[in-house]
């Protein structure tokens, strides 16, 4: 286990580094973009909050609450190119314990069934950093890595992308259909569902009103196009993808295409009334190893609950999420509705997976439902959260269905538009696992506090 030294040097020669690339690439930038105007946030930290330099972007700090697909929003003028930096960091404090009733499974000497010790103590910093860049009228290219993450100490990249709202030609009819078009190519953060712009996403944890993701957690990034078209409140996306989280061409035969769609309805039916609803579909048939419910590369903030006496952080990441194995072959279906009356906020997620692995001769199915309810006041300073997450159905070795429960409840302090601080109680129980497996009668509580910074 690397010590704590070994840890942290790295990481902040790495923190350092980016620092004073922000601080270098700032006046060039400066000079290439008029500033946004800044909107939806006080008076007083209209100068706090950064310019925003390119088209069609979602802000990464409070700006961005709520938004979901970038905006089609031609009102910010682009004079040239530009270069946009940005960063997010988060830094978890945990008082978690865990219980299970598991029978003793001793291997070599070890019970691994037997739960590691765990107490109250700080989780690793976790840090993004972002580039945006202007290139052309309506066509910006973004990239974003992870400096570092729960899942990996060095820094590697998310994804890459070009994003086109505009016809690079200047031709009537080009002009005309992509006032309704966005096309998205590349290596990126595949739109399954709604529910992946409000997770934390390792260091950018800003849109998650509290402080876990989903049991099942559907997020990924694949090599492909998404295509989009959008007339007033009404939203589809088609999107074809290579189906795995990185390119290859060996295995023909084991690989097809992941087909994703989405149907959206998203409207401000009253000033203080917003309705959004969403469905979405993802089907592959045939994968050497899909990951659309073990993307998470960042690794889960919840760490080492229900995990044995030989835990490590690097095969262990995940501790609190349903990993559910569908590696060769899933199909999932995910409905989203969105409501926002004044500080009220109700987000749902009902969702059915199908899918198996390589040694599966049939099919498994899990279910998740999740509701999430948030109310802020206090001009959207603070607000108060609660979150129910169900996952029932069949994993892989176990004969009969289980069953995993988890209910957060939790509060936050917008301390300025870029700076957040949450904290929430959470509670998870796992039913009717085997008495062989570690999770049988597995239980965790307590409390989480978070500080988080995005921009």
């Amino acid at each position: 286990m690397p010590s704590l030294m070994e840890h942290s040097f790295p990481r902040a020669t790495r923190l350092v580094a980016v620092a004073a690339a922000i601080t270098m690439a700032a006046p060039a930038s400066a000079s290439a973009q008029s500033s946004q105007p800044q909107t939806g946030i006080p008076s007083t930290y209209t100068n706090w909050v950064p310019s925003i330099r390119v088209q069609h972007f979602r802000p990464r700090d409070e700006r961005g609450l709520n938004m979901f697909e970038p905006p089609k929003d031609d009102s910010l003028v682009v004079t040239g190119f530009s270069l946009q930096w940005g960063a997010a960091f988060t830094q978890e404090f945990q008082g978690l314990r865990h219980t299970n009733t598991a029978a003793p499974r001793v291997v070599n000497g070890t019970d691994l069934n037997r739960l590691i010790v765990i107490g109250n103590g700080f989780n690793n910093a976790v840090a993004n950093l972002y580039v945006d860049a202007q290139v052309a009228p309506g066509i910006r290219v973004a990239l974003s890595s992870y400096l570092s993450s729960r899942h990996h100490e060095e820094t590697w990249v998310k994804d890459g992308y070009l994003l086109v709202d505009q016809s690079p030609i200047d031709v009537a009819l080009l002009n005309t259909i992509m006032k309704y078009v966005t096309l998205k190519a590349g290596h990126f953060e595949v739109n399954y569902g709604d529910a992946h712009f409000r997770r934390s996403d390792n260091g950018q944890s800003i849109y998650n009103p509290l402080v876990g993701n989903y049991i099942l957690d559907a997020f990924t990034t694949e090599i492909g196009e998404e295509l989009y078209l959008r007339t007033g409140p009404w939203l589809l996306m088609s999107s074809i993808t290579g189906g795995e989280v990185h390119g290859q061409v060996t295995q023909p035969a084991q690989r097809s295409a992941s087909f994703i769609e989405k149907i959206g309805f998203d409207h401000q039916l009253t000033p203080d009334l917003r309705i959004r609803l969403t469905g979405s579909a993802y089907a592959n048939w045939r994968a050497a190893s899909n990951t659309l419910f073990t993307g998470d590369r960042g690794g889960s903030p919840f760490y080492d609950v229900l995990e044995n006496t030989v835990s490590n952080e690097q095969s262990n990441a995940w501790s609190g999420q349903l990993r559910p194995a569908f590696a060769n072959s899933i199909h999932a279906y995910v409905v989203n509705p969105f409501i926002k009356l004044r500080g009220l906020e109700l987000f749902g997620n009902i969702e059915t997976v199908t899918g198996k692995g390589d040694a599966e001769a049939r099919k498994r199915t899990l279910r998740q439902q999740v509701a999430d309810v948030v109310y802020r006041f206090a001009g959207n300073r603070l607000y108060i959260a609660g979150r129910y997450n169900g996952v029932e159905g069949q994993m892989p070795g176990i004969a009969n269905d289980i069953s995993v429960k988890r209910g957060e409840f939790g509060g936050g302090w917008f301390v300025t538009p870029i700076i957040l601080a949450k904290a929430e109680y959470v509670t998870q129980k796992y039913e009717d696992f085997p008495v062989t497996d570690i999770r049988n009668g597995g239980k965790f509580n307590g409390f989480m506090i978070t500080g988080t910074v995005a921009f």
